[in-house]
């Protein structure tokens, strides 16, 4: 039976994000998982997943500045000290928060700088942080995002992401796989995700077109939903999409 957690970036922005705990706990979730802690006191989070009962399920790495753009910095050689800093600062939140898994967003690729470059600087920062959040009890993931999103993004697709993951050679890199993204990319959800069960640690979901609820779409969810557990995955699900209209009213997809 899947395990959903709700991504408090993007459900419940009915509210402001510290009273989203408690409405994902009204709701029925269990765990929760979203974009960034660090705007915020780590004590305070780790307070409000213990009054409200929620597992944290995940969060991401530093991503450099969101607020002007960026995705990442796993691939900027000029960013590995930065890099390196960041994992540092996961380790001490996710620690703080009982969090088991981080992800990395690898980044968008910049002009000028060669690509054989830029995933030499991945291998090499996958690699190290891989390292270090296993030495904290802490398994890394990455995301492949489709590059309708975010143009140039690095890793874009289920067999690039295995392909990395085999270079970078660490028993604690998995993949992250979000359904709205590969069905962007590469549809075949069902088979792909099989084939990969075994590198797959989190797997994330919207429907398509328009990143919303279940339901909204063309995503055959209660297929997809029974497939899934029929493989015997037993990770999260992270609801990672855009309310239609408010968070409570699409919620009907969860009794699926």
């Amino acid at each position: 039976m899947a395990k959903f957690c709700a991504n408090l970036t993007m459900l419940f922005n009915e509210v402001d994000f510290l009273a989203r705990f408690e409405k994902a706990k009204l709701a029925g979730f269990k765990g929760v998982e979203y974009l960034f802690p660090y705007d915020f006191d780590k004590n305070q989070l780790a307070d409000l997943l213990q009054t409200h009962q929620l597992e944290q399920v995940l969060h991401n790495l530093p991503a450099g500045d969101w607020g002007k753009g960026e995705r990442g910095i796993a691939i900027l050689p000029e960013r590995v000290n930065e890099f390196q800093d960041g994992v540092g600062k996961a380790i001490e939140y996710a620690t703080a928060l009982n969090c088991k898994q981080v992800n990395v967003l690898v980044g968008i690729a910049p002009e000028g700088i060669a690509m054989g470059m830029l995933q030499k600087t991945l291998i090499s920062n996958l690699r190290f942080a891989a390292k270090e959040l296993k030495q904290a009890g802490i398994k890394l993931l990455m995301e492949p995002i489709n590059y309708f999103d975010i143009p140039g993004f690095f890793v874009n697709r289920t067999q690039q992401a295995v392909d990395i993951l085999e270079e970078v050679g660490s028993d604690n890199l998995y993949i992250q796989y979000d359904i709205y993204h590969m069905q962007r990319m590469e549809g075949e959800l069902v088979n792909t995700i099989k084939q990969n069960l075994s590198k797959i640690a989190h797997i994330q979901l919207a429907d398509n077109p328009g990143r919303n609820e279940p339901g909204t779409g063309e995503i055959n969810y209660p297929f997809l939903f029974k497939a899934i557990d029929e493989m015997g995955y037993t990770g999260w699900i992270g609801a990672e999409y855009k309310p239609l209209t408010t968070t409570e009213a699409g919620l009907s997809w969860l009794t699926v």
